[in-house]
């Protein structure tokens, strides 16, 4: 999957909380996000500036999703996002970010670059 795929890709399934979305899509997407979230602080270094708000409220749901995909891809539910409410929940959810998803179908659906 190249970049514009994986963003086009997040774009088009931004409510579909359902699916399974892999390593590419997912770290692709994040990418993306932040080299924009990047141009947008060199531009107007104002984080409340209203093109970068505009822009974090318009990618929040994709971002989500994609989240929640990603998480499916590896059998996990994506109400596992919720344990980086707790500082040290980020370190399993970056492992299960990098970890290869299952092989074959799941119970969130077919792999998703098969």
């Amino acid at each position: 999957m190249n970049f514009f795929d994986a963003i086009k890709i997040c774009f088009i399934k931004y409510t579909n909380f359902s699916d399974r979305a892999s390593r590419s899509e997912f770290w692709l997407f994040y990418l993306f996000t932040s080299i924009i979230n990047l141009i947008l602080l060199v531009v107007n270094p104002d984080p409340y500036a209203s093109v970068s708000m505009i822009f974090t409220l318009a990618t929040v749901i994709p971002s989500t999703a994609v989240l929640a995909r990603r998480l499916h891809d590896i059998n996990r539910s994506g109400w596992w996002y919720l344990i980086a409410l707790t500082v040290i929940g980020i370190i399993p959810l970056i492992y299960w970010f990098c970890k290869k998803g299952n092989q074959g179908e799941n119970q969130f659906g077919d792999q998703p670059l098969a």
